[in-house]
């Protein structure tokens, strides 16, 4: 079974949204990993999050980042702070239970980042990247949002881009 997730956290530029798919190695989310992690295409180079040179976070965790790195400074973000806070979110996870200690050797995490390219506090951008992280983990272990949530938002979206003007009744 694949479990999804998604979570964003903080504001402005330093603000994270990251969307997680977590599923067993041998079976469409393994098929998923593998392949991105062997197709990567310019400016998006999946990679393995690591919570220090040579210890990957369990389960295996593919980053995947939504930006094209800007310049070498929003790579820098890309590479360390979020990579940083996507590893200790996942183990947040793990140490909380939203991911089962059985599933780490056996599962594996695909996460989806986004790192704004005008980020520019190191350490927001490492803590809202391991809060949107556990909490898009335990989102998908507890298969939220509710749908009656889903439906009660229908007529008025709303998202930190834009939010539609209200439409008249007449």
């Amino acid at each position: 079974m694949l479990r999804i997730g998604e979570s964003f956290v903080g504001d402005g530029v330093n603000a994270a949204h990251v969307n997680t798919v977590l599923g067993h190695r041998d079976g469409p989310a393994g098929t998923a990993w593998a392949t991105a992690l062997a197709t990567p295409s310019a400016g998006h180079v999946p990679f393995v999050a690591v919570l220090r040179p040579s210890l990957p976070v369990k389960p295996l965790t593919l980053f995947v980042t939504k930006a094209a790195p800007a310049s070498d400074a929003h790579g820098l973000l890309i590479w360390g702070p979020a990579q940083a806070g996507i590893a200790a979110g996942v183990a947040d996870a793990v140490a909380t239970g939203s991911i089962p200690e059985a599933d780490t050797s056996t599962h594996v995490l695909i996460a989806a980042v986004w790192v704004n390219p005008a980020a520019d506090d190191a350490d927001a951008v490492y803590r809202n990247n391991r809060e949107a992280t556990r909490t898009a983990l335990a989102n998908g272990a507890a298969d939220l949002p509710p749908l009656d949530a889903v439906l009660a938002a229908r007529d008025e979206p709303s998202n930190p881009f834009y939010t539609p003007a209200k439409e008249s009744t007449a």
